[in-house]
């Protein structure tokens, strides 16, 4: 079975930057990648509520130019020769990206969200980018994988899973992980950020069946204590040089809110991994 993933350009070097990242993650698993391009036909008052419609001046120069920027990366796409097991699709929508990525989820059965991130900026509470947080929070039905802009994919040694142990995970909830540390061979890194107090029986069978889940697979359970949630992950990732983040986002939880915005301010000012949000599967 393929995997489907659809990846968000803006033709900036950071976007470009994820492409590479996500096809060299990929690179032995058949994929289906979906390069969308969100457009929108600048010049109209936004007083007027005006939408521009397809035949339109503003609509079709606005277009032609999403179709010639995509044009430009399926070139440089299918130039090189390590995409075999690769299939490439350009796709340019009239919509805000959020809208956009919605639709192409739902229409394609899209199993993963990569985007690139802008980076360190002079704004400190912009650090992953406003569209990029917007997405992880809003986008609830699918994973989303946000990659920094200086960030190369040369292989993953090390996954670092943060959690309280007070949620409890459904294992094809975990099914990302588990696949993204078999393709790789990487090892995952069970972090919980202690307050000094024993685990109650939730949070120990909580702990247990998690590394049920992971049986098979190498990990291990790491404690830092007297830290919050996003410093203890800072620390711990760059005190081991880690290589990816991966999270549960779900509302009302401990990690839950770690992407709003003085969270990324605290851990998005260093953070030079990708980050990989996950969100509980509706039944």
């Amino acid at each position: 079975m393929r995997k489907k993933i659809v990846l968000p350009t803006d033709f900036s070097k950071n976007a470009w930057n994820a492409i590479q990242y996500a096809t060299a993650l990929y690179k032995d698993q058949k994929c289906d990648f979906y390069i969308l391009n969100a457009f929108n036909a600048t010049g109209y008052a936004l007083e007027s509520m005006m939408v521009p419609e397809p035949g339109e001046r503003l609509y079709e120069e606005a277009k032609a130019r999403s179709e010639q920027g995509l044009s430009k990366i399926l070139e440089r796409l299918t130039f090189k020769d390590e995409h075999n097991n690769h299939e490439f699709y350009m796709v340019s929508q009239f919509n805000s990206l959020l809208e956009a990525i919605k639709d192409i989820v739902d229409k394609e059965d899209i199993q993963m969200i990569m985007m690139g991130t802008k980076g360190i900026t002079d704004a400190l509470d912009v650090v992953f980018g406003s569209n990029t947080v917007t997405i992880m929070e809003k986008s609830r039905n699918c994973p989303v994988m946000a990659i920094p802009e200086d960030a190369v994919y040369e292989g993953l040694e090390e996954i670092v899973f943060p959690t309280n142990f007070r949620m409890s995970f459904k294992k094809r909830e975990l099914l990302d992980i588990i696949e993204i540390t078999k393709i790789s061979n990487a090892a995952i890194r069970i972090l919980y950020a202690s307050n000094g107090e024993a685990l109650n029986e939730l949070q120990e069978n909580n702990k247990k069946r998690l590394q049920e889940y992971f049986d098979g697979l190498t990990h291990s359970i790491h404690t830092l204590y007297s830290l919050d949630a996003s410093s203890a992950v800072r620390c711990f990732v760059e005190s081991r040089d880690s290589d990816l983040i991966a999270f549960f986002n779900r509302k009302h939880s401990f990690f839950g809110s770690i992407f709003s915005r003085p969270m990324v301010k605290n851990l998005g000012r260093y953070a030079k991994v990708p980050v990989l949000a996950l969100h509980n599967i509706r039944n």
